[in-house]
């Protein structure tokens, strides 16, 4: 049926029309696996949805009636239904991404936020091409991709929405004949049916192997792809903004990658030194093996024989030492291609990896060697009239040699600053260390370090596994090159002694280099309002301290510092902890500029906005002054991984803006601070944000039994969505809760109040306080306001009041009023943001936002009514019955698919 409530503009038909095709695929599906009383029972509800929400009250109380007292196997099927229909729309909304780049390529104009029109910004504003130039040297994105398992989805089902994705945009091709669309038609329908037939997310809770396994696909399968087409595209956008100028030879490495699976032990007993070294070697494997297959590639393609082409001296001195160290090599090779002398540099490359892989003795002793190696070759093609005969090809495998090096993404290693007191505890067997003043550990521990580690290390059930992680460390530095590990990140470090802790530690395990110096970049997490608040403070302390000093030294004299967003919101809502965070930040380059230390900001953002989720273009460009500097260390987690790298073209889009936003914030004159009336009214608005939001949740005494009971928070808590528990450490207070579990429990009763609750206080007071002029100004004109209250307006925009209250069936009457109170501060929220930004709908000024939204509903609200009147009935039974269990899980997967939103 037409939804009136939903349009598309023209270039959008083709949107429109891959959403109605793939839902007729479903519905096709559904008949034949579900059977008719299915498909039926899905329609009925859908076209009820639609007009409940056009108003229509008998629709609503239909679909009401529906929804209830199913069967827990019909219940499960009908998510099911919904869900994968979730899946083909969200699919079809990236290929439309793709079918809009490939619009913009086709008519040569810049794609907002690319890499073109990044450059030709930073253009207009009077930068020449030789500062750009100068720029990218410093310039580097890392994405970090963590193991937050709010996305679990099995790798079978991640590589079938890749073929269909593939299939559908094959079908752009105007010169498909009928016969080929109607064999694409069929085989998408294939893929969708194969993945109705395949279990959706384990039973299991995932191993830390099996959370490897799903982010190792998005490295393999999609961004080994893109890496070069990235540089091809940054070379083409330098060309059409200043045609005339000459490209350097080789761009610098503009991209790295990080990853936590396998290396973070917070709060996770799973992950430990085993699992660090399994990791690695396992990325090992898989990048040496992707750079095997493109040798045999490029092996078939350069078939260049000496009787036709000449090389330069380099090669063939390399060629004459290689036949000299591996003669069995050249005796292996057909005597037709011992005249080509590229085939015989790539079978002894390829010895040579092989014997890599297992730390033979031809190995190569560091990534750089085998780019000398691909450098050699580019360099003989280029002299050699080789540019269009194959130099192409290994200028590829060049940007992803530089880029995956032998260990595909660096490993971060996180753990507890407690787990460290404990260890050191253990070590100088002082059973009263825990309970010591941080001033007292600190001189201990300085003692220890200056007077040096002697002696036997006794045993201790902390310590030894701590120590082992720190000899671990070692040995992959060793075996998988420096560049395998990435940073030693400290959760919940509170002083000084929590970065010296680690310098102790790695010295007692024998981490050290010739020099003495431990190899490692110590990063303190701030995660608490009170930590992002203390954090300046303890890095002047810590560049004090002549031994962290002299580590410092050693770094490049560079000081990572992570901030997160997860922990501050949830402790004071999303508008005091973004400007905790921002605050924080700015007071980090001061203290790092004092101590003559550069500083570096790691952002640990979650995919929810409130857990620092939203626009990276906006957030960058937000960020203070000095803050970026060239560089964007960021977590990817859980939805937005599949989101943003999920297809090779929507990942290569997420590389140009992230890469383009870094180089717009590091260029001068581009970041724009606040000025202190702007401070002075952000600091207004958070302090009234935070003290509304802890009111309600902290300081309400019925609060945390309202949101238990009005959340489905006792049904996540037993899905097997992660190798980690869902609360940090033992206790059941909101305290003691994870912030994904606390966030997914909310967007899970449509109501996403950590997403929202507290600004519409933060937003009176600043109006009262400040006059409604100089908000409307710091909203329009502040880019840091202006990206929060986007963030914002997206969260209320999916969130439904109506939806929530239906969840009151399941919640003390006698907590009701609490509702009552959110729903009218939701209200009033909404009205505040509207008048800020002088508008009349949310999203008004983001269609495509608010069409996606649109599109999802009538297949959300279903699930949601059917998700309480599940909950109504696990729960009377004592939350025993396995099978209302199973299809509730089920409910949770569909909705967050359906909002696209989880922890």
């Amino acid at each position: 049926m037409a939804r009136r409530d939903i349009q598309f503009a023209p270039k959008d038909q083709p949107l429109r029309d891959d959403v109605s095709e793939l839902g007729a695929l479903v519905g096709a599906m559904l008949r034949e696996q579900g059977g008719i009383d299915l498909y039926e029972r899905v329609e009925t509800a859908r076209r009820n949805a639609i007009r409940r929400r056009e108003g229509h009250r008998i629709a609503a109380e239909s679909l009401a009636e529906a929804m209830e007292g199913l069967s827990a196997a019909d219940a499960a099927a009908l998510t099911r239904a919904f869900s994968t229909y979730f899946q083909t729309v969200n699919l079809a909304e990236r290929v439309h991404r793709i079918r809009r780049r490939r619009d913009y390529e086709r008519e040569d104009l810049p794609q907002p936020d690319g890499l073109r029109d990044s450059l030709e910004k930073l253009q207009a504003a009077g930068i020449s091409r030789d500062q750009i130039i100068q720029a990218l040297d410093r310039v580097q994105f890392v994405p970090v991709f963590t193991a937050h398992p709010t996305e679990s989805m099995r790798r079978s089902l991640l590589e079938k929405q890749q073929r269909m994705a593939r299939l559908l945009v094959s079908r752009m091709d105007p010169d498909m004949t009928p016969r080929e669309d109607r064999a694409a038609r069929e085989r998408i329908r294939m893929e969708i049916t194969a993945a109705w037939q395949t279990e959706e997310h384990p039973s299991q809770r995932p191993s830390v192997a099996d959370e490897l396994e799903h982010v190792l696909f998005y490295f393999t399968d999609v961004l080994y792809r893109v890496i070069p087409p990235f540089y091809e595209a940054m070379e083409e956008a330098l060309t059409a903004v200043w045609p005339e100028a000459e490209l350097p030879e080789r761009l610098p490495p503009l991209v790295r990658f990080g990853s936590w699976v396998g290396g973070d032990m917070d709060g996770n007993p799973n992950v430990n030194a085993t699992t660090i070294r399994e990791t690695l070697a396992e990325h090992r494997q898989l990048v040496l093996r992707a750079y095997q297959g493109e040798l045999d590639a490029l092996y078939r393609r350069l078939s260049q024989s000496l009787s036709r082409i000449g090389v330069t001296e380099a090669l063939r001195m390399r060629l004459e030492q290689y036949q000299r160290d591996f003669p069995d090599v050249v005796d292996a090779l057909p005597a037709r291609h011992r005249s080509m002398p590229y085939r015989v540099m790539i079978r002894m490359m390829q010895a040579r990896l092989a014997a890599t892989a297992t730390d033979g003795e031809a190995a190569y002793q560091s990534p750089s060697e085998f780019v000398d190696d691909i450098v050699c070759i580019t360099d003989s093609l280029g002299e050699n009239r080789g540019e269009h005969a194959g130099r192409f090809s290994v200028r590829r495998l060049y940007r992803r040699a530089t880029t995956f090096g032998f260990h595909m993404a660096a490993l971060d290693i996180r753990q507890d600053s407690e787990v460290h007191r404990q260890a050191i505890g253990e070590y100088l067997q002082d059973p009263e260390w825990m309970n010591r003043s941080p001033e007292e550990r600190l001189e201990r521990m300085r003692g220890l370090l200056e007077a040096g580690i002697d002696g036997e290390t006794p045993a201790g059930e902390t310590l030894d596994p701590t120590l082992d992680v720190f000899r671990a460390i070692g040995e992959c530095r060793r075996r998988f090159g420096p560049e395998a590990i990435g940073t030693y990140i400290i959760s919940m470090a509170q002083g000084p002694e929590d970065l010296v802790a680690v310098l102790l530690l790695a010295r007692i395990a024998g981490l050290g280099d010739a020099d003495g110096q431990v190899p490692l970049d110590i990063v303190p997490l701030l995660e608490t309002v009170p930590d992002l608040e203390n954090g300046p403070d303890i890095l002047r302390q810590v560049f004090d301290e002549p031994l962290y000093a002299s580590h410092l030294a050693a770094r490049d004299a560079a000081q990572e510092v992570m901030v997160g967003y997860s922990d501050s919101n949830k402790e004071s809502g999303i508008a005091a902890s973004r400007w905790a965070v921002q605050k924080a930040q700015a007071r980090i380059v001061a203290a790092a500029e004092a101590g003559r230390v550069q500083p570096r900001i790691f952002h640990g953002r979650g995919g929810s906005t409130s857990r620092g989720g939203g626009k990276v273009p906006q957030a960058v460009l937000a960020a203070p002054a000095g803050s970026v500097r060239g560089r964007l260390r960021v977590t990817e987690q859980g939805e937005v991984i599949s989101a943003k790298y999920g297809l090779r073209s929507i990942a290569m889009r997420t590389l140009e803006q992230s890469v383009g936003s870094v180089l717009r914030a590091s260029m001068p004159g581009q970041a724009v601070a606040a000025s202190p009336e702007q401070s002075e009214l952000m600091e207004t608005l958070a302090t009234a944000s935070r003290s509304a939001f802890r009111e309600l949740v902290y300081e309400t005494p019925a609060f945390e039994d309202f949101f238990r009971e009005a959340t489905p928070i006792d049904v996540i808590q037993r899905m097997a969505m992660g190798s980690r528990p869902a609360s940090r450490r033992s206790g059941q207070g909101i305290q003691d809760l994870r912030a994904i579990p606390w966030v997914f429990a909310w967007t899970q009763s449509r109501a996403l109040l950590p997403g929202w609750y507290g600004l519409g206080a933060g937003l009176r007071a600043a109006r009262e306080a400040h006059g409604e002029e100089a908000l409307l100004t710091a909203a329009r004109d502040w880019p840091f306001l202006r990206a929060l209250l986007s963030d914002v307006e997206m969260v209320l925009a999916k969130s439904d009041m109506d939806i929530a209250a239906r969840y009151m069936v399941l919640v003390d009457p006698a907590r009701h009023g609490l509702f009552d109170r959110i729903r009218e501060e939701h209200k009033a929220t909404i009205e505040g943001l509207l008048s800020v930004k002088g508008r009349d709908e949310l999203l008004e000024d983001d269609p495509v936002l608010a069409r996606a939204i649109r599109l999802r509903n009538p297949y959300v609200d279903p699930m949601s009514i059917l998700q309480v009147d599940l909950l109504r009935r696990w729960r009377e039974g004592g939350r025993e019955d396995d099978a209302l269990l199973h299809a509730l899980i089920a409910s949770v997967n569909g909705i967050a698919q359906g909002l696209q939103n989880t922890g």
